[in-house]
């Protein structure tokens, strides 16, 4: 029903600055809400926060976070191929700089007021939240935030399976092994075991919310609808449809029952982003046009999504 885009430069400018603003997001959540109360979370960045507690500051969170990516982006390359190692490794390089620079360029009167003031489960809420977004953008527009976002999707290349499922159960061993190592907070200070613990419990939550974030966030920007168009005028609207709007359509025979008159319906199955392109072009050609729109959850076939985990029979 929809057919393939042009790769071209406004393409790319687009991807690549949305992968921008999920990185921004990803790491804004961190460094306001998570860092600063010493909260574990999943991932790569889960892992890159337990290095930086236990070794007082030294080894920053940017750091172990680019290398530990490095190897996980060598097999993103190799199975999910070059285009989206390339995005992926200009959002790892990103987020690791402001992973570094983030942590001295933010003023500490806004940690104070936002992750301080209001107490770590407030913080775990809006970290989550924000990263969860940021990780669902980025995955969105095919590129990846690094970590077990990688993982994820490379089992989604090849199972119906939800991300966002995938990087829960990972993170639950990454929060769990926090407890293996030593935690200090900003002034030096060892945190306590029961501290810990709870950080623990925090960091269960926090791996929830990001999950089923990037799940509802990934959901809900692949939805489709379904719209039936009834007008005298299909002929005008299918080739509008067809050849200024790029989209496909399908032309169903059809009888109006009072009228006994043959008619054509027309079936066009586009991104929910999409719908208010259609509709205001079959409004401007026929006003009087009869529309029925209704959501489509999964669309599979070309220019849509594709069946996974399921051989063709020969």
């Amino acid at each position: 029903m929809a057919q393939k885009r042009g790769f071209n430069l406004l393409t790319v400018m687009k991807e690549y600055s949305l992968i921008t603003v999920g990185c921004v997001v990803y790491v804004v959540g961190w460094l306001i809400f998570l860092v600063p109360c010493n909260l574990i979370g999943g991932g790569v960045t889960g892992m890159s926060s337990i290095i930086q507690y236990a070794t007082k500051g030294a080894i920053p969170m940017g750091y172990s976070y680019f290398v530990i990516n490095v190897f996980l982006l060598i097999l993103s390359m190799l199975v999910l191929g070059k285009g989206f190692g390339f995005k992926t490794i200009y959002a790892i390089i990103l987020s690791s700089v402001m992973l570094n620079v983030g942590q001295d360029l933010i003023p500490e009167s806004i940690v104070e007021s936002l992750a301080y003031e209001n107490g770590n489960l407030i913080c775990v809420i809006m970290g989550g939240i924000l990263s969860g977004i940021g990780v669902g953008i980025s995955m969105d527009q095919g590129g990846s935030t690094g970590g077990t976002d990688i993982i994820a999707l490379i089992i989604n290349k090849y199972r119906n399976m939800p991300p966002g499922k995938v990087i829960l159960m990972l993170d639950v061993v990454i929060v769990s092994s926090s407890l293996l190592f030593p935690s200090y907070t900003h002034s030096g200070e060892l945190v306590p075991l029961m501290t810990k613990i709870t950080n623990v419990m925090y960091g269960m939550v926090l791996t929830i919310i990001v999950g089923n974030v990037v799940d509802l966030y990934i959901s809900g920007s692949r939805q489709s609808s379904q719209v039936f168009i009834i007008s005298r005028k299909y002929e005008e609207i299918a080739d509008c449809i067809v050849n200024e709007l790029h989209r496909g359509v399908t032309a169903l025979d059809g009888q109006g029952w009072y009228t006994r008159a043959d008619s054509k319906i027309l079936l066009v199955i586009v991104r929910r982003a999409d719908l208010k392109m259609i509709l205001r072009a079959v409004k401007s050609i026929d006003p009087d046009a009869f529309l029925s729109v209704s959501s489509a959850s999964a669309v599979y076939g070309l220019g849509f999504d594709t069946i996974k985990g399921i051989k063709a029979r020969k």
